[in-house]
């Protein structure tokens, strides 16, 4: 894990297209904006985990066969 200082109106670059500022800091809460291309999903943690959550999980079984017969031309 990358650990960084930032203050308020500085900001942090990921990749080319990602920019995290720091808004404000009041107490313990820090105000973020962040910038990204609209194909980008940008979630607080607890939404991600719900959204991940709600989405339903891949059938092993038919992956695998799906895999299968894409290595052996099926």
């Amino acid at each position: 894990m990358l650990i960084l200082t930032r203050r308020v109106g500085e900001s942090i670059k990921i990749s080319d297209n990602i920019t995290v500022i720091v808004l404000g800091v009041k107490g313990s809460q820090v105000r973020l904006g962040v910038e990204a291309p609209k194909g980008v999903a940008v979630d607080r943690e607890e939404i991600a985990e719900r959204k991940a959550a709600s989405r339903p999980a891949p059938a092993v079984g038919q992956a695998a066969q799906a895999s299968r017969e894409v290595r052996h031309g099926l």
